[in-house]
């Protein structure tokens, strides 16, 4: 489909995200069944998660923590007593004919996710509610050609749910916002983010409407999306899509559509169900949960740094740019790391340097994580410190030091000793290596005198060579630029 510029900024689209995170507990969210990806079909299920009769479902405390350390992270109200309710419907994966959520009383109400808008300032996304519920399980229909199978292992596992305010404008804006999330649900230890794997989902509500105006227009909601790219993508295409139909004079319908990847197109699936549809009702079998200050202010004790106010830290306190600060939140293990080595040097940039240089190249290269990485955040501090002090060279350092302390996972300080690399910053030492470098290029030099900086360098590699390596480069610049000026 195809809009030209003119007509497309004639409209102001409207955009509300619901984000499902799985969250990363041991067993299921009222039951002790595995919570477990990638085992075989059909394995980690017993009568609660089937549904049989008789059976009681018991709430899993981990969820509730989970749910209150997100709502801290967001800012929002924690609701001080919760009631839990049915959402009744029927799909060949939900074995009970209902899930278990929250209608009323959610965990969370308000708070806002801070992110960048299109033009790369700050915005703040409203949250409108926060709450737990359980997983379905999972339809499969590219295996059997004839045949819908049913995987019920992903049934009653725990998620909450993270419903925005209609409050984003773009499918950039999105794509921020879906970004931001799952780097706070993984700071928080609580989902591992994976939309590929679906413990990460998002839904789109999207509509359109000229701008100016102050009547929504026709919303509809795609499902299926299990990348940030692809609910890009997908909001996107409906953007275009309502655009055209609204110009062309035809009927928009609230409804539910699915994301074809491979098209990078939508399709109706059903037409969007109404809240009574799904006939909540108050649970029975579990009894209101009751969440105290204390509880709020304990969970909040164990929370890590969270990547906002790390950001604000680099930027304000550190003085590091924002492309820095970015790389360095992208990932909760980078920044702590971090966070580590600068407990042991105050060269913020040259921290910056080593963890996204020389480590990150490292890592790469070897598949490795950086909880994998073998040298000490203090121990990197300790190569920072050794350069700062003018002991070894950046060049020595990179190539030579850090590779040694890969292999003998020894610090910087006992490497260069042990193989004489600490530099020589005696002057008179390095003075007579300059003037026997000087007599050796007699040629080169006359021409340095006459101001040919170019030779600079030429006459820094032989005195390092002569020194081999152990040159002090500051001294020895000083140095040349002292007996040329004398001579």
């Amino acid at each position: 489909m195809e809009l030209s510029e003119e007509i497309r900024n004639k409209y102001q689209p409207v955009i509300g995200l619901e984000i499902h995170a799985q969250m990363l507990t041991q067993t299921k969210a009222y039951s002790s069944d595995k919570n477990e990806y990638g085992a075989a079909p059909n394995t980690l299920v017993s009568p609660i998660t089937l549904g049989h009769p008789g059976t009681l479902p018991m709430m899993n405390a981990k969820t509730i923590d989970y749910a209150i350390k997100m709502g801290i992270a967001c800012g929002s109200e924690i609701t001080p007593e919760q009631h839990f309710a049915r959402k009744n419907y029927f799909y060949p994966d939900l074995p009970k004919g209902y899930q278990i959520t929250q209608d009323t009383t959610p965990i969370c109400t308000g708070g806002e996710i801070l992110i960048k808008d299109d033009q790369g300032q700050d915005k703040r996304i409203g949250i409108t509610r926060i709450h737990m519920e359980e997983d379905a399980g999972k339809s499969i229909h590219d295996i059997d050609p004839f045949n819908t199978l049913i995987d019920l292992n992903r049934a009653g596992v725990p998620l909450i749910e993270i419903v925005s305010e209609p409050d984003l404008r773009s499918s950039q804006e999105a794509y921020n916002y879906v970004t931001e999330v799952r780097k706070l649900v993984r700071y928080l230890d609580i989902c591992d983010g994976n939309m590929e794997e679906g413990s990460l989902r998002c839904d789109a509500n999207i509509s359109v409407m000229l701008k100016g105006s102050d009547k929504y227009g026709v919303r509809v909601e795609v499902k299926n999306m299990n990348s940030i790219r692809n609910v890009q993508r997908a909001i996107e295409y409906e953007i275009t899509r309502h655009i055209i139909a609204i110009e062309k004079g035809e009927t928009l319908y609230q409804e539910t559509r699915n994301f074809d990847a491979l098209k990078g197109a939508t399709s109706s699936m059903r037409s969007k169900e109404a809240a009574n549809d799904y006939r909540f009702f108050p649970e029975p079998d579990l009894q209101p949960i009751t969440v105290t200050k204390a509880k709020i202010e304990k969970l909040a004790s164990e929370m890590p740094p969270l990547p906002q106010a790390l950001f604000a830290k680099y930027t304000n306190e550190l003085k590091l740019s924002d492309y820095d600060a970015h790389l360095l939140t992208d990932q909760k293990e980078i920044a702590l790391y971090f966070e580590e080595i600068i407990k042991k040097t105050s060269n913020y940039k040259a921290s910056v340097n080593w963890l996204m240089g020389d480590i990150k190249s490292y890592l790469n290269a070897n598949a490795l994580e950086i909880t994998d990485f073998k040298i000490s955040p203090a121990d990197i501090a300790g190569l920072i410190n050794l350069i700062d002090s003018g002991k070894i060279s950046n060049n020595l350092a990179s190539q030579k030091v850090f590779p040694e302390m890969l292999i003998q996972h020894k610090s910087a300080q006992e490497i260069a000793e042990e193989n004489d690399w600490i530099q020589n910053s005696n002057e008179d030492e390095i003075k007579t290596i300059i003037q026997g470098v000087f007599q050796e290029n007699p040629v080169e030099f006359e021409r340095l005198k006459q101001g040919d900086q170019k030779l600079m360098g030429f006459f820094m590699g032989k005195i390092m060579q002569k020194s081999q390596g152990k040159a002090d480069p500051k001294s020895a610049s000083k140095l040349i630029n002292e007996l040329i000026k004398n001579s």
